[in-house]
């Protein structure tokens, strides 16, 4: 174990009703959603779509990232980077950009740049660039994460209220940052890992620091930190790292428990939360755990429910009636049973792995019992999510840019990310 330092009625009442529905449902305040759990109940996106076809809007933006875009209050708010760095000397400069969701224009972008020296662009690193970390809002300010950048907070019309350092170091992959941030209560929580080998907690007002909990075996751990609550109602902060995961006092930093895996070299997918079970996967080869959260100390022994040695290496997967979706680093799409972790159908996935290399980075969605699967170069992927494979679309725009980032869904639109554009799809008006 490593150790870790511690009144109105009638229609009036039915409208304002509806417009109460409305609010929550244009919501999509963190990477994989509400409650991070990368679905919208009700939702109806269309099913194809193309550049002739079901694309309400389209906005260029400033820059590159594979970070993914999240909404609140009619504004989605994205991250970006210019000035791809050949050498340390030449650092890459961060954009968080607002965009208005009705009309599709930006509103405002704010720039920063790291005063630090960046790591080269080079080696895997070009795989997803400078701009990975999704941001996250209370519906008042907006939170971006840029690495080596730091920890900045926004106002609703762009101003900046504060920046924190959160370490200047690089792992020994060199790989960049690409945790996404994590709002619990007053704290905004960050996973520094690659920076300072820490998990960090820092007042959402201010940006000072409440705690922070260090330990060397944070080396290499990409995944985004999750809270679950426990069978007795305590709320935990979970933490995936390669070999272990961590139940973490989010008031404190302080561990609780930890659970031992069979997951080894870089984590990457978020835990994958229902009830007081997790989901962990992640590592190379890939591995998936079952862990009941919650207790005191190592809870190897009682708390690990089931291990398979099938799991997703970068895609975080969707959880639905039972079963886990998501589409490998090679292409395979996959259906495994929660319940034990048998594996209902591993398919290649016709016509994805054109552009060569690692075809999806993206982690699948769900809405309406389908799953929306952005590739790489290939374009995004509609499957049912059902038990038995099918695919129901490919869909392609003329955008020869990656598309690294996860969607968002908003109402019946489906938000798509590439490195040139955010693309708005909705049905067409008649």
């Amino acid at each position: 174990m490593a150790m870790i330092l511690r009144t109105c009625g009638g229609v009036t009442a039915f409208c304002l009703l509806m417009l109460a529905s409305d609010a929550a449902e244009l919501t999509w305040p963190q990477f994989r959603g509400p409650q991070g759990a990368g679905l919208l109940a009700g939702s109806q996106p269309p099913v194809t779509w193309s550049d002739k076809e079901n694309v309400r809007w389209k906005v260029e933006l400033p820059g590159a990232g594979s970070s993914s875009p999240i909404v609140a209050n009619g504004r989605i708010f994205v991250t970006c980077f210019t000035g791809k760095n050949q050498t340390l000397s030449e650092v890459a400069e961060r954009s968080l950009v607002c965009v208005d969701l009705a009309e599709g224009r930006i509103v405002w972008q704010k720039a920063s740049s790291v005063t630090g020296k960046e790591d080269r662009y080079e080696g895997f690193l070009r795989e997803h660039g400078f701009a990975s970390n999704s941001p996250v809002t209370d519906g008042e300010r907006v939170y971006a994460f840029y690495g080596k950048g730091g920890v900045l907070a926004y106002d609703w019309q762009g101003e900046p209220l504060w920046q924190v350092d959160v370490g200047q170091d690089s792992s020994n992959r060199r790989w960049g940052s690409a945790a996404s941030l994590l709002l619990s209560g007053n704290a905004v929580i960050v996973n520094a890992s690659e920076e300072s080998r820490s998990i960090r907690s820092l007042d959402k007002l201010t940006g000072k620091e409440f705690w922070k909990s260090e330990a060397e075996s944070l080396e290499l751990s990409y995944s985004t930190p999750t809270l679950v609550m426990t069978a007795d109602g305590r709320e935990d902060l979970v933490v995936a790292i390669a070999g272990e995961v961590w139940g973490l006092n989010p008031e404190t930093g302080k561990l609780r428990w930890y659970v031992q895996t069979e997951i080894s070299g870089n984590v990457s997918p978020t835990p994958v939360v229902s009830r007081d079970i997790i989901y962990v996967t992640g590592g190379r080869p890939a591995a998936t755990h079952a862990i009941r959260v919650g207790g005191k100390g190592d809870m190897t022994a009682t708390n690990k429910l089931w291990t398979s040695r099938t799991g997703s290496y970068v895609a975080t997967p969707v959880l639905h009636d039972g079963h886990l979706y998501f589409i490998d680093d090679r292409g395979q799409a996959f259906c495994m049973q929660a319940a034990d972790g048998t594996v209902v159908y591993r398919e290649r996935v016709e016509g994805l792995g054109g552009g060569g290399g690692r075809p999806v980075y993206a982690s699948p969605v769900l809405a309406d019992g389908k799953l929306y699967i952005p590739s790489r170069y290939d374009g995004t992927f509609v499957i049912a999510a059902s038990p038995e494979f099918k695919i129901l679309a490919r869909n392609t725009l003329g955008d020869d840019s990656e598309f690294n980032a996860t969607p968002a869904i908003v109402g019946n639109e489906l938000l798509l990310r590439s490195d040139k554009a955010l693309y708005c799809i909705g049905k067409s008006s008649p």
